[in-house]
C-alpha cells in the first residue's frame, strides 16, 4: 500500500488553515516578547488582518471546476467546506473586532491570549467543515473545544466563570468521549474511519449488525447535540454563557455551534441518510430522531427563556431553541420535491451569525455602562441612547422572526421546506414556539422603550463596539430585504452530490 503524502501544491487548498496558524503562532510570539505594560489592543487588529486574509482564501475556494480531495478523502475542499468556514471568519471577524477597546481587565485579564487562541478555536471548526475522516473531525472537534474551555476560564477571580468553565470542561470532556465511542463501533464494524468507506461498509454490514449501527448513531446524535447544544443536551449553555466573558459567550453562541452543526450536517448524511441504509426503516428512525432533538430544542429553548432575567441566560436559551431551528434542515430528507435543505440551513445561520453578534455587541456595550448583565440594565435605553435602541430593535425583530428581517425569511425558508416535505407536526412546533418567543423579545424592547431610565449610568460604548453592532444591524436589514439574492446564490453554487456527499 503505497504511503498518503500531501503534495507541496496541495498547502494552497490549505491556505484559509494556514493563515490562522501563522497568525496564531506570530501573535502569541509577539505577546511573550512585548513588555508587560504595553497594551495589547493592537494585537487584536492583528488577529482581525489574519482572519481577513483567511476570508479572502476561502472565497478563493468557492464555486471550484470540481471538489478537491487531500490525504486519500481525509480533508474535502468543496463549496459546502468553503461556506462554512467564511461563516466561521465572518463570526471570528466580527467578535475580535467588538472586542477590541471594548473588553476590561476584570472581564479578560490577559487579553492577548484571548485574540490568539480565538484563532485556533476558529481553525479547529474550520477543520471540523472540511473532514472526511473520523480522526480529522476529532482533531477538529477537540482544538475547538480545547481553546474554548480555556476561553470560558479566563475570569479566573469571578466565582461564576470558574462554575461555568468547570461543568463545561467536565461535560465537554464527557460529550468527546461519547463521540469517539460512537466513532469506534462505525470503526469496529467497517474497518475505516474514512467515511466513503463507512457508509458502504455500513450498508454490507448492517443486517447483521443494525444494534450496533443504531447504537453508533444514538451515541453520535448525542454527543453532537451537547456541541449545539439542543435539547435534551443543553444544561450546560446557560451557566457557561453566564460565566464566560461576553465576546466568548458570542464565540459559542455562533462560531462553536456553526462548526458542529457543520459536521453533524455532512456526517448524518454521509454516514446514515444515503447509500443501502435508505432501504432500511433504519433511514426513518435517523431522520425522525432528529426531528424529536429539533422539536425538543425548540420547545424547551422558547419555554424556559420566559423566565430569564439574565440576559446571557436568555440568549443561551435563545441559542438553544434557534439549535432547534437550524437542525429542521437536516431532519428533512432531501427529495424531488425539496432539495434546497443546505441552502435554507446555510442562509439562517448566516441570519442568526448575524444577529446573535449584534445583540451581544448591544449586550456589551450595556454592560459598560451598567457593570452587568441583567435585562433590567436595559431600562431607558430609547431616552439614553436613541441610536443604540434602534439597532437593538431591528436585531431583536430578527430573532424574533418578524417581517422584514433576515430572521423571518431563514425561518420561513425552513417552514416552507417542511411543509413541502409533509412534515406538519414539525411545521406546527416552529409555528408555536416562534408565537412563544415574542414574548420574551418584546420584553426586551419594553425595557428600552417603556421603563424609567431614571438612576441608571449613561450609555459608553467604543468605535469598534459601534462598528460591530451596526454591521450586524445592516446585513440583517439586507437579508431581510433582498433574501433572494444570497439564497439564490447558495443553490446555484453548491451541488448536492459534489459538495455535500462524499462518496460522489
Amino acid at each position: 500500500m503505497e504511503p498518503i503524502r500531501l503534495e507541496l501544491s496541495d498547502l494552497g487548498l490549505l491556505a484559509p488553515e494556514l493563515t490562522l496558524v501563522a497568525a496564531a503562532v506570530v501573535l502569541s510570539l509577539l505577546d511573550l516578547l512585548l513588555p508587560r505594560q504595553m497594551n495589547r489592543t493592537w494585537l487584536g487588529w492583528l488577529s482581525l488582518v489574519g482572519i481577513i486574509i483567511a476570508a479572502v482564501f476561502a472565497a478563493g475556494q468557492l464555486n471550484p471546476a470540481e471538489p478537491k480531495q487531500l490525504l486519500n478523502f481525509s480533508y474535502r475542499v468543496d463549496d459546502f467546506a468553503a461556506i462554512l468556514k467564511l461563516v466561521l471568519l465572518a463570526g471570528a471577524g466580527l467578535i475580535t473586532l467588538m472586542s477590541i477597546g471594548s473588553v476590561k481587565e476584570d472581564e479578560i485579564p490577559h487579553i492577548g491570549e484571548f485574540y490568539y487562541l480565538l484563532l485556533p478555536a476558529t481553525l479547529g471548526g474550520m477543520i471540523m467543515a472540511s473532514s472526511g475522516d473520523l480522526i480529522t473531525i476529532f482533531v477538529g472537534l477537540e482544538l475547538l473545544s480545547i481553546t474554548s474551555y480555556i476561553l470560558v476560564a479566563m475570569r479566573k477571580k469571578d466565582k461564576r466563570s470558574n462554575e461555568g468553565a468547570f461543568k463545561y470542561l467536565v461535560l465537554g470532556g464527557v460529550s468527546s468521549a461519547v463521540i469517539l465511542y460512537g466513532m469506534s463501533f462505525l470503526y469496529g464494524m467497517t474497518g475505516s474511519t474514512v467515511i466513503k468507506e463507512i457508509n458502504a461498509g455500513l450498508g454490507q454490514a448492517s443486517h447483521g449488525m443494525l444494534p450496533l449501527v443504531y447504537l453508533s448513531f444514538f451515541l453520535l446524535l448525542a454527543g453532537f447535540g451537547f456541541k449545539v447544544a439542543a435539547a435534551p443536551f443543553h444544561m450546560w449553555a446557560p451557566d457557561v454563557y453566564q460565566g464566560a466573558p461576553t465576546p466568548v459567550s458570542a464565540f459559542l453562541a455562533v462560531v462553536s455551534k456553526a462548526a458542529a452543526f457543520a459536521i453533524l450536517f455532512r456526517f448524518i448524511y454521509n454516514v446514515y441518510a444515503i447509500g443501502d441504509l435508505m432501504n432500511l426503516p433504519f433511514h426513518k428512525d435517523v431522520l425522525l430522531s432528529l426531528m424529536v432533538v429539533a422539536a425538543a430544542a425548540m420547545i424547551v429553548g422558547n419555554f424556559v427563556a420566559l423566565r430569564q432575567t439574565n440576559m446571557k441566560r436568555l440568549l443561551a436559551y435563545s441559542g438553544i431553541a434557534n439549535s432547534g431551528y437550524l437542525m429542521v434542515p437536516i431532519a428533512i430528507q432531501f427529495s424531488m420535491m425539496h432539495y434546497s435543505n443546505f441552502a435554507e440551513f446555510a442562509f439562517y445561520l448566516i441570519a442568526y451569525l448575524f444577529m446573535n453578534i449584534g445583540i451581544f455587541a448591544v449586550l456589551m456595550i450595556i454592560e459598560r455602562s451598567t457593570g452587568d448583565d441583567e435585562i433590567k440594565g436595559l431600562a431607558g435605553l430609547y431616552y439614553r441612547a436613541p441610536g443604540t435602541a434602534v439597532a437593538a430593535v431591528l436585531l431583536v425583530l430578527s430573532l424574533a422572526g418578524l417581517p422584514v428581517s433576515g430572521g423571518f425569511f431563514g425561518k420561513l425558508y425552513i417552514l416552507l421546506g417542511t411543509l413541502q416535505t409533509q412534515h406538519y407536526w414539525l411545521a406546527a412546533v416552529m409555528i408555536g414556539t416562534s408565537v412563544v418567543s415574542y414574548y420574551f423579545y418584546f420584553g426586551l424592547i419594553r425595557q428600552m422603550f417603556m421603563r424609567s431610565e431614571d438612576g441608571v449610568q449613561p450609555i459608553r460604548t467604543s468605535v469598534p463596539l459601534s462598528i460591530t453592532m451596526w454591521l450586524c444591524v445592516a446585513a440583517s436589514v439586507v437579508l431581510g430585504l433582498f433574501p433572494h439574492w444570497v439564497l439564490g446564490y447558495l443553490e446555484r453554487i453548491f451541488s448536492l452530490t459534489q459538495d455535500l456527499f462524499i462518496f460522489s
